[in-house]
């Protein structure tokens, strides 16, 4: 049995803002809450000011007082509190993989940096095996605004798309559907060297793309479902396209190298630079 959506919480105004999306999430869903802090060691410089005792007790409070500002904002939201003993990426992994949605905050730089995700976030993402949510410290959770979500038409999306949809169901909104196609160096090089192959290959792949669509369009007839082809860049298109977004759905294949977990660079690209709420979905 899942808990519901967990939420990691830190102490942090990003963490504070995914706390409550969270909670928008969950009412939206029908189901709780479940707040977790992860314990960062402290640095060897400090360690000797701090016991274990004041450690556990601020994680407490925070808990607390962010559970009390959520029932706050949300009368008979399930919520319950969990404080994680095994560090951040051991602990938000574990607790991730017991709920139906993992969510964390990240902070922004601003202007063309864009955002930091962070190590910790970065890492966690890539290992959970349930749907991971990154949210935005802009203040303003509420649902609003179409789901987008990028695929290749070309390959099976069924878990992409399905939580695209059922998220648009929910906030009862649209879906659009985004195939970034990269073309070779030389089809970009003009009719004056080589044939345009550009006006050819969008129109083939949007057939393609209705096709993955008509099942679930039958399946969510209340959901209006857009598709478009971009020629270029996956990650700048999806980047593009989440100006107006109320969340982002990118996918995250779940083999892993040797390395360890791996996040493509289209999700990584959005992830940092996106500002709406992006979701990243692990799919065969």
């Amino acid at each position: 049995m899942t808990q519901g959506i967990v939420v990691g919480v830190d102490g942090t105004e990003q963490a504070r803002v995914a706390a409550e999306w969270a909670a928008e999430e969950a009412v939206l869903r029908g189901t709780g809450v479940h707040l977790v802090h992860a314990h960062e060691p402290w640095p060897d410089s400090v360690a000797h000011w701090a016991t274990r005792e004041s450690e556990e007790q601020w994680a407490e409070d925070l808990l607390a007082r962010t559970a009390d500002a959520l029932r706050e904002r949300h009368p008979g939201l399930s919520l319950t509190t969990r404080s994680l003993p095994s560090g951040p990426v051991p602990g938000l992994v574990a607790a991730g993989d017991e709920g139906d949605l993992l969510v964390l905050g990240s902070r922004a730089l601003g202007g063309v940096a864009g955002y930091v995700v962070g190590s910790v976030g970065l890492t966690v993402a890539g290992a959970v095996e349930r749907p991971v949510v990154l949210v935005r410290a802009l203040g303003d959770t509420s649902p609003r605004g179409s789901v987008v979500v990028g695929i290749d038409a070309r390959q099976p999306a069924d878990a992409l798309l399905g939580f695209a949809f059922e998220e648009a169901a929910r906030r009862r909104t649209g879906v659009n559907v985004v195939h970034a196609q990269q073309l070779p160096p030389y089809a970009v090089l003009g009719p004056a060297v080589v044939p345009d192959i550009r006006p050819t290959v969008a129109p083939e792949i949007e057939r393609s793309l209705e096709d993955v669509l008509e099942p679930w369009r039958t399946k969510f007839p209340d959901v209006t479902a857009t598709a478009r082809v971009v020629i270029g860049s996956a990650g700048l298109a999806l980047v593009r396209a989440a100006g107006d977004a109320g969340l982002v759905v990118v996918g995250r294949r779940t083999r892993r190298s040797v390395l360890g977990a791996h996040i493509g660079s289209v999700a990584h690209a959005v992830l940092h630079h996106s500002r709406a709420p992006v979701v990243l979905v692990p799919h065969d």
